[in-house]
């Protein structure tokens, strides 16, 4: 198994990945916060790609607003499940970047969540890159959807668990072919 890392090289990268993640996302949040008026819109790509300060109360494309603090203890059980059921057995290279991906995202929007007004578990998250044709998102919605999109190679195409093992599905097709 050329591609797996051991447990200890799994969960640095991990932890490495989730690291750079949040920072990033933090430090963009920060400057949006700092540098940006809500309603204020600056292009940085043409009409491409805009900065636009937004406190999102709700989940993606501002669905639910009114269900922040379940977002908030959803956001909270994922990170909880992700530490205790995936953490300890990913060991294929792209299931462990897929995974800090997530991790990130998911914990970046979480902080928001926690910190920001009007409070605890309340908090809205803060949006700032703006695509006129999508939506206005931020780096840790990226994180989330590299992750996801990571996750539909793996399962569909690569057809790998989070070992980086054939999954059954697979095996017992060569198995059969044999």
């Amino acid at each position: 198994m050329r591609s797996a890392l051991t447990r200890r090289g799994s969960i640095l990268t991990i932890l490495g990945v989730v690291a750079i993640g949040l920072v990033v996302d933090q430090v963009t949040k920060w400057l949006a916060i700092e540098y940006l008026k809500p309603g204020q819109r600056v292009a940085v790509v043409g009409d491409l790609l805009e900065l636009s300060l937004y406190r999102n109360p709700g989940a993606a494309f501002s669905l639910v607003p009114g269900l922040t603090m379940v977002l908030s203890i959803l956001a909270t059980v994922v990170v909880i499940a992700i530490c205790v059921f995936v953490l300890p057995r990913v060991r294929s290279r792209i299931c462990v970047i897929a995974t800090g991906l997530g991790l990130a995202g998911v914990t970046g929007n979480l902080i928001d969540r926690l910190i920001r007004e009007p409070g605890p578990f309340r908090g809205h998250v803060i949006d700032f890159l703006s695509l006129k044709w999508f939506a206005v998102f931020n780096v840790a919605d990226m994180c989330l959807t590299a992750a996801a999109i990571m996750i539909v190679i793996i399962v569909v195409f690569l057809r790998i668990d989070l070992t980086g093992e054939p999954t059954a599905t697979v095996e017992a097709v060569r198995v059969e072919a044999e």
